[in-house]
């Protein structure tokens, strides 16, 4: 295999550098990159087929599929398609010779799981920072839920889905739960508890609860390669996905801070171990709070010497911080737009960003070029940019234009991980301890209760025979008084008879 993937070049009337072929070297591969441009001007094509030429090259590439167009990356190009004479032209012009049609190996994957494999992550996984992010929480709500995590950390609690999460939240409004949180962790305001719940339920009503789960995705089944060397095109639809554009850029940041996390240091490998395209990427810099935007300037640091390589694809390059472009060392910029003062001034820091070439003016180039053209720098082997270069993009391989259901589904069923992620799994985890734990208090509480019931019922009973006790007690004394005198008027009586009788009475 080539050790440098082939992007384009420039036809024999071209003004940038005649004949030159643009490649990148697959060796700084993992030092990033970007592919912008307007809409309409060729990104998802360019994107396509650096897909495949990094697939051809044997190395793994996950992309997320915005439209729906870039799924025919899995289907050959045709010679019945009505571009085929343009793109036959378009090989020629630029030395590519004979254009041979070939699909790649894909894989389908989808959050919903409705057009691919399910993909799941746990609760604990996301981490209360992306959570906040995806919930919107303020500073001081995110500081609730960082407590929440760190209770269920503490008290053995997994977090796997979005009800072990609500469970929690519930626990955690007990007010004697709340007061010996509050005392070991930080305050717990009953408001800011019910904020995080409300976001949580509108995070729920969005989709997200078929996210959170198990089996949580495996890393390792984005970095298959198939027998004969090539690596797999991983595909994830986002047609609807993308309408929710905080849980789409979250999840595609949780994906990335997997990578980070998981992989081992490789330093400089001779290919990336995997190629990363994040379309839409403006989404993931909307909004972001300090702490987040840090944790985005991390990962694209250092992600590299992980063997993974990010590119942004988005429309206009300020789209991203200073501090993330400067990470971006490969770099195809298609044409840009500028009717007003703030797209000319976009054109003129687009322009400024690349290794100027004496040949032609940069900042004309960007608005002049048409569909499929591109200005084109990439990093040469000792890691110092090209001069940027007038370049054709080279046609695609594969189908221009979105597979059918049908071919989709014929795909899945040949896929290395089918049957892996359809069914959910629900283990014991926080929800679960969480309400055996109050179904034993309140039997417990029953248990009390009837105890209580039953102690102030014999207490009543005690009462009820004290003062029957009394009240016997006076009776008698009484009694004893009156029967006293009777038996004395008794005795006396049958004394004056017996005296009568045995003749004893006093005459």
């Amino acid at each position: 295999m080539s050790d440098t993937i082939f992007l384009g070049g420039a036809d024999a009337n071209g003004t940038g550098h005649p004949d030159a072929a643009q490649s990148l070297i697959l060796k700084v591969a993992n030092r990033h990159g970007l592919v912008a441009g307007a809409t309409g001007t060729g990104k998802t094509v360019t994107l396509q087929i650096m897909a495949q030429a990094f697939s051809d090259a044997g190395v793994p590439v996950f992309a997320a599929d915005v439209k729906g167009d870039l799924s025919g990356i899995c289907m050959p190009g045709s010679e019945t398609h009505k571009a085929h004479a343009a793109l036959t032209a378009r090989a020629q012009a630029i030395g590519m010779g004979e254009l041979k049609y070939e699909g790649a190996p894909t894989i389908f994957w989808d959050v919903f799981g409705e057009s691919g494999h399910p993909i799941r992550a746990t609760i604990s996984e996301m981490g209360p920072l992306l959570l906040s992010r995806l919930m919107g929480l303020t500073d001081v709500q995110e500081g609730v839920l960082n407590i929440a995590f760190q209770y269920a950390d503490d008290n053995s609690l997994l977090l796997l889905d979005l009800k072990d999460l609500r469970k929690l939240l519930v626990s955690l409004g007990d007010d004697t739960v709340r007061a010996e949180v509050s005392r070991k962790y930080g305050n717990v305001a009953p408001a800011s508890l019910s904020a995080v719940q409300r976001e949580l339920l509108v995070l729920e009503r969005g989709g997200a609860e078929r996210f959170f789960g198990e089996p949580a995705l495996e890393l390792a089944d984005f970095m298959r390669t198939t027998t004969d060397g090539r690596g797999y095109v991983n595909i994830l639809d986002a047609r609807k996905l993308i309408n929710s554009p905080k849980l789409y850029s979250t999840f595609l940041l949780w994906l990335l801070s997997e990578l980070f996390e998981e992989l081992p240091e490789v330093g400089d490998p001779d290919k990336p171990r995997l190629v990363f395209f994040f379309d839409e990427a403006h989404l993931l810099f909307a909004d972001a709070p300090p702490a987040l935007m840090q944790k985005i300037e991390q990962v694209v640091r250092l992600i590299r010497s992980k063997g993974v390589g990010v590119y942004f694809v988005t429309q206009n390059p300020r789209d991203l911080p200073e501090s993330v472009i400067a990470q971006l060392g490969n770099r195809l910029q298609h044409a840009l737009r500028a009717y007003t003062p703030t797209e000319q001034k976009a054109v003129k820091s687009a322009a400024s960003s690349f290794r100027p070439n004496p040949a032609f003016k940069t900042e004309a180039a960007i608005t002049e070029m048409g569909v499929g053209e591109a200005l084109v720098s990439t990093l040469e082997a000792k890691g110092a940019p090209t001069m940027v270069q007038k370049t054709m993009i080279r046609p695609p391989s594969s189908r221009l234009g979105p597979a059918t259901d049908p071919e989709r589904a014929d795909i899945q069923k040949t896929s290395p991980v089918l049957g892996k992620y359809e069914k959910t799994v629900d283990r014991e985890s926080a929800y679960e301890i969480l309400s055996k734990r109050e179904e034993a208090a309140a039997k417990e509480a029953e248990k009390l209760a009837k105890l209580e019931a039953k102690a102030k019922e014999a207490e009543a009973k005690a009462k009820a025979r004290g003062k029957t006790t009394t009240r016997s007690r006076r009776m008698s004394t009484t009694e004893r008084a009156v029967n006293n005198a009777a038996s004395t008027a008794s005795r006396e009586v049958v004394r004056y008879v017996l005296r009568g009788i045995f003749g004893t009475r006093k005459r």
